[in-house]
């Protein structure tokens, strides 16, 4: 675990800047156009790239070093930073720089992950897998707790000049501690393989396995209804906080609390020991505490809905990632990988693209006076962000709802228990 724990600690560091830059860009960007949509577009524009770079992830990652990736990834990040340092300064910085700025991070920021994701298997033993997935799970919500409050409170003081600087100085972090260690690499794929169907590869395995089908149909319905409501989170909250800085990064703050003490909770525990239950089990979980979050309009309910929901994360995405890895052979791993994050990919594009037009077009004014706010009004008030909320709790009900039925599908209960990963699966 040495080596992963180093890569580990200059993940994390990159991405407390990355985040901050993120906090800091979110602010400006809702200052600028007060608009649900423009905010959403940033995710859609990062995620849409994706979708085509991740036909090519697969054999990328199989065929190529996969150290020598992650460090791509890492640099083209620095450089995207670098052209938002350098128009700001010229005063030319406007919302479809970020557009730009997210499709370029996005693109690479695949491969990076499924560069990182995929080389878990050759660095960490299998029993740690849910140990090391949830540590990766602390990356994100660990970022999440001391991002907002970094940036919150030195944005008065630095600007977005300072925290751009001190992005970039993460990231020279994050790249000494790859050069640091060395990443065992798989054996290779034939290469004699023809090119389609070698980009079919991991769509092909997946179909053919009963479990992992059922799990990536599973997951993506999940997903769908999570970042439909993800997309409107940010502005939700600043809409009915009247553009709060500070309430919005109390509340991410509080996912961070929570995430980390999910990701630190199943980093001793382990995790469940059939992996499907502790998935589904967070998907519950998760839906709860987002509808209680939607139907709540202060910090006293955000901020312990928040947190509760978070705790789940570590618990679903952990249990996730460790059927994949325990089902899938580490020099397949990258095709197959590829393949589910497409899917995912494609998924989540939908519903970012969708959820600000919803927002702004269909429930903001059905909330309006006179809509059915006169129904729904005496639960989500009728004021700025009502509409968004009533979006977010359809989608965290949602979430409820597939995690429940989760349990009466037989293929994805199927999945377990796992054959060890090392298995001659066919296509």
């Amino acid at each position: 675990m040495r080596t992963f724990t180093i890569i580990w600690l200059g993940q994390l560091v990159s991405t407390i800047g990355t985040y901050m830059t993120e906090f800091a860009l979110i602010i400006w960007a809702w200052e600028l156009t007060g608009s649900a949509t423009a905010l959403a577009l940033v995710g859609f524009f990062s995620q849409l790239p994706r979708i085509p770079i991740t036909l090519f992830a697969g054999i990328i990652v199989d065929c190529f070093n996969r150290k020598r990736l992650m460090l791509l990834g890492d640099a083209i990040a620095a450089l995207s930073t670098i052209a938002i340092l350098l128009l700001y300064l010229t005063d030319n910085l406007q919302i479809w720089h970020l557009y730009l700025t997210s499709a370029v991070n996005g693109s690479f920021g695949q491969i990076q992950q499924l560069a990182y994701s995929t080389s878990i298997a050759m660095i960490v033993p299998q029993q740690h897998y849910t140990r090391a997935s949830s540590m990766g799970s602390m990356v994100h919500y660990g970022s999440a707790i001391f991002a907002p409050a970094l940036a919150g409170s030195l944005y008065p003081v630095v600007g977005l000049l300072g925290i751009l600087l001190i992005d970039l100085t993460t990231f020279t972090v994050a790249i000494a501690t790859l050069v640091a260690v060395n990443i065992p690499q798989p054996s290779r794929p034939d290469a004699d393989q023809q090119v389609l169907e070698t980009l079919t590869f991991g769509l092909r395995y997946i179909w053919n396995h009963r479990g992992l089908r059922a799990l990536l149909v599973t997951t993506a319905i999940f997903w769908f209804a999570h970042d439909l409501g993800g997309a409107i989170y940010d502005p939700m909250i600043l809409a009915r906080t009247d553009g709060s800085a500070q309430v919005l990064g109390s509340v991410a703050a509080s996912a961070g609390i929570g995430g980390v003490t999910g990701a630190v909770i199943i980093s001793v525990w382990g995790g469940s020991q059939r992996r499907t239950d502790g998935m589904l089990l967070g998907f519950i979980g998760a839906g709860l505490s987002k509808t209680v979050f939607g139907l709540g309009r202060t910090t006293f309910v955000w901020i312990p809905a928040q947190f509760c929901s978070s705790l789940n994360f570590p618990l679903l995405s952990s249990a996730e990632t460790a059927l994949w890895m325990a089902n899938v052979a580490p020099e397949k791993q990258g095709r197959v990988f590829a393949a589910n994050a497409l899917v995912l990919q494609i998924v989540s594009a939908i519903a970012i693209f969708i959820a600000g037009p919803l927002a702004d077009r269909v429930f903001e004014p059905a909330m309006s006076p006179g809509g059915i706010a006169t129904i729904l009004g005496g639960i989500f008030s009728s004021s700025s962000g009502s509409g968004m909320a009533v979006l977010y709790v359809i989608t965290a009900i949602s979430l409820f709802l597939v995690g429940c039925g989760g349990f009466a599908y037989r293929e994805l209960q199927e999945l377990e228990p796992i054959k060890p990963n090392r298995d001659n699966h066919t296509i």
